[in-house]
């Protein structure tokens, strides 16, 4: 048996795959309601990394009790984690601080002036992006704004580096970790230690690399009592979570593309070169399946506002009735909401939109013409031309949009989400049965050894649905992408 943990900024997920078939065997969540996000300035996004442990016991009790499956039969663990959020911990690996997660907007401007300041030339052919407003420049932030509890910071961490500290006692990393982070230099193939200097920050800070499908420590006594887990099993995989959704889906090389539409969406593409977009609007990073014998990197489209949206219209605008009754409602609108549109950047500064925070607009609004229908309708066919902005900027970076796997879930459970995505992007979308904590699962078994190859880990792996584009529809879809193109006022 494998065990795969998905740390989202939502909740907690794990599952049990049997090893042998590729079959999840069980699955927990918690909490069951949506985590806390800690807001205390506008574009501010924090959670207590304490928090994400105590949801990851009752989520590991939970799936236990539903098994009954000894503890001993499991054989390695895999961790998912949200990407570029930094957890501080002091030399006996105490948290100093909540985290600030990966929609925290606090440390753009950092990043544009270290941009500025080392070149932009420089930064896009040896980092591949904009310092921006990722992991380094929120280590900048907190140096410059509480430098007494700097100084007490032993290591810095990605979330998933967290997880996997207290479930072994050990500190590392992964090269994909770093790069997601902006600590990696892909021209010298080492730590960006230009940047690292310029914003006055050891290197020792960060944590020693391991690979990807490895064994990264073990179950310590400690950990696998809190857990109700056996000493000893492995930790042997940890990758962030859109990496890890590409690598759930069996999207490995080059031209194969990955989406997942959750909390935020994303689209996810491997190419074998490292290129990046002159904007830094797209992101390129190290891919999970990286080797010097076969490079692979990841161009990951983010928009931080998709789920999030619909979660936010069910809690204010809905009643919290179930989110199936909310797609049968949108249903009820015509394609393009009566003209209404709904612009998502209501979750912090925004990549696709160089980093600025543009807010939310739902623009249009009738009284005498629109109800909830067409306001739901017009979120989820928001969220869509959102994506297919930034997907005709991978588009300009060379890469085909063809064929688009995702999970089935989340967002991709909504057949009106389904049909607007393949419509507006022209792109037959496949939906398969897995998701982040399969991925991590299956992960898990590569890097303790269970698996021989990347194939036999894929045993299981089903396409459920597919959805083609239908031509006849292209029409009324691409006159409500360019209304809300002209209601974006960017």
């Amino acid at each position: 048996m494998l065990l795969g943990y998905d740390l989202g900024s939502s909740s907690i997920k794990v599952s049990m795959m049997d090893s042998h078939t590729g079959e999840v065997v069980a699955t927990a969540t918690y909490p069951k309601q949506e985590m806390e996000m800690i807001s205390k300035r506008k574009g501010w996004a924090e959670q207590k990394p304490e928090t994400w442990w105590n949801n990851i016991k009752s989520a590991t009790k939970e799936l236990m009790l539903k098994t009954r499956i000894p503890k001993e039969r499991i054989k390695a663990i895999g961790i998912s984690y949200q990407m570029h959020g930094l957890v501080l911990v002091d030399k006996d690996q105490n948290v100093l601080r909540p985290a600030i997660i990966w929609c925290d907007s606090r440390a753009v401007e950092i990043g544009k002036k270290a941009f500025h300041d080392l070149g932009g030339e420089y930064c896009l052919t040896n980092y591949l992006n904009s310092p921006g407003n990722f992991t380094a420049s929120k280590l900048k932030w907190v140096k410059d704004h509480e430098p007494e509890l700097f100084e007490q910071v032993y290591k810095a961490m990605l979330p998933g580096d967290f997880i996997a500290m207290k479930m072994t006692g050990e500190i590392n990393t992964t090269i994909s970790g770093l790069s997601e982070g902006i600590f990696w230099d892909f021209k010298s193939k080492s730590i960006a230690e230009k940047l690292l200097k310029y914003y006055g920050i050891d290197k020792n800070l960060l944590p020693d690399v391991v690979d990807t499908f490895s064994v990264h420590g073990q179950l310590s006594v400690s950990a696998a009592n809190e857990l109700g887990l056996a000493a000893g099993t492995k930790v042997a995989y940890r990758a962030g979570d859109q990496p890890n959704n590409a690598f759930s889906l069996n999207v490995l090389n080059a031209g194969e593309i990955a989406a997942t539409a959750g909390t935020s969406g994303v689209v996810y593409g491997i190419i074998e070169t490292p290129e990046y977009d002159p904007l830094s609007r797209v992101n390129t990073f190290v891919h999970v399946n990286h080797s010097k014998k076969a490079e692979r990197y990841g161009v990951l489209l983010c928009v931080n506002g998709t789920g999030i949206l619909n979660s936010w219209m069910r809690k204010n605008i809905m009643d919290e009735i179930s989110y199936e009754e909310m797609n049968e409602i949108a249903m009820h609108a015509p394609i393009g909401a009566d003209n209404l549109s709904f612009v998502p950047f209501g979750n912090g500064a925004e990549r696709i939109m160089e980093n600025n925070d543009i807010g939310a607009r739902l623009c249009g609004l009738n009284f005498n013409r629109h109800n909830q229908s067409h306001i739901l309708r017009a979120g989820q066919e928001g969220i869509v031309f959102a994506l297919n902005y930034g997907f005709n900027i991978m588009k300009e970076m060379g890469m085909e949009l063809n064929t688009i796997r995702a999970g089935h879930a989340n967002m991709f459970l909504s057949p009106l989400f389904q049909e607007a995505f393949a419509n507006i992007t022209s792109a037959t979308v496949e939906l398969y049965n897995t998701d982040g904590a399969q991925g991590a699962a299956r992960g898990a078994g590569i890097g303790v050894g269970l698996y021989s190859n990347y194939s036999e880990a894929f045993k299981g792996l089903k396409s459920i649905k597919t959805i083609e584009p239908s031509p006849p529809l292209f029409g009324a879809y691409e006159d409500a992408y360019e209304l809300w193109l002209k209601n974006l006022n960017f």
